[in-house]
């Protein structure tokens, strides 16, 4: 992936690097594959706000994504390589041999005209999709399932990959971006490769107003607010407002959020800390 700097002709473009996007082949999507997507401004479906700073923003329609990879057995060619306004990463579209099409992650180094399948018997090269009882140990991968046909849920943003490490008769173990080893059935579907535009995290918008054309409004702090609006408001000057937290009094850094108990504990050999669970 490349980067763009920007020379700084105006105060939104001194610090502004963005995306060369030189990797994407088309700005055209796939219009059977496009749906209508409408935003909520943060309201609930009483018209209430349930979610604050959100709200305006440029129109986008969504790309449907194949994350099952459920046409099996079918060689697809990659047609193009495109932008989508809905995730950090950059999608491929796919021309099977029957004449379908489908939008798919697109993994790091995917080019235009490469053969790419889902298949048990595939062989584990960049963009196939399998099994993973059938991958080699040190596989990287992303687009994991956690459970059998429901589709990809795991590792799917830019830049991101998880490795496979080690089988244990119906388990694979996987070790995760966040360096969490956890235990996955290992009849999951997984694709090959990290995924595209591993540079996303090094992009900086350059002023307020791309945020604004994302949707994002301004976020006040909780120590500019009254008392009666946040644990850390009030206070006479500019007071620090004590140790920072949320709006309903949650501490902000520290405190572990993940319910505990929670049922799929059982699966997770390690944490991303490298402690290992009181019950393994």
């Amino acid at each position: 992936m490349a980067l763009k700097k920007y020379k700084p002709i105006t105060a939104g473009t001194r610090w502004r690097i963005g995306n060369a996007y030189a990797e994407v082949t088309t700005n055209v999507p796939e219009k059977s594959l496009v749906e209508k997507k409408s935003g909520t401004g943060g309201r609930n479906a009483q018209g209430r706000r349930a979610m604050r700073y959100i709200g305006g923003g440029n129109k986008k329609m969504y790309r449907q994504i194949d994350f099952k990879r459920n046409k099996k057995n079918i060689e697809a060619t990659v047609a193009t390589i495109e932008y989508d306004p809905n995730r950090t990463a950059f999608i491929a579209l796919l021309n099977y041999a029957d004449g379908e099409k489908r939008y798919i992650l697109a993994p790091a180094g995917l080019q235009v005209g490469a053969k790419v399948i889902s298949a048990d018997d595939a062989a584990p090269e960049l963009g196939n999709a399998l099994q993973m009882k059938f991958m080699p140990l040190g596989t990287i991968i992303h687009n994991i399932e956690m459970q059998p046909g429901q589709g990809g849920k795991l590792v799917r943003s830019a830049g991101a990959s998880a490795q496979l490490t080690n089988k244990e008769e119906k388990y694979a173990v996987i070790k995760m971006p966040s360096g969490e080893l956890r235990k996955l059935l290992i009849n999951c579907y997984a694709t090959v490769g990290v995924v595209s535009n591993s540079d996303h995290s090094l992009e900086m918008a350059g002023k307020a107003g791309r945020n604004r054309w994302k949707g994002i409004r301004p976020r006040n702090r909780g120590v500019a607010m009254n008392p009666v609006d946040h644990p850390m408001g009030g206070g006479e000057g500019r007071a620090s407002g004590g140790h920072p937290r949320s709006r309903t009094g949650k501490y902000a850094k520290g405190e572990i959020t993940r319910t505990r108990g929670k049922g799929s504990d059982k699966m997770i050999i390690q944490r991303r800390n490298g402690k290992k669970l009181s019950n393994k």
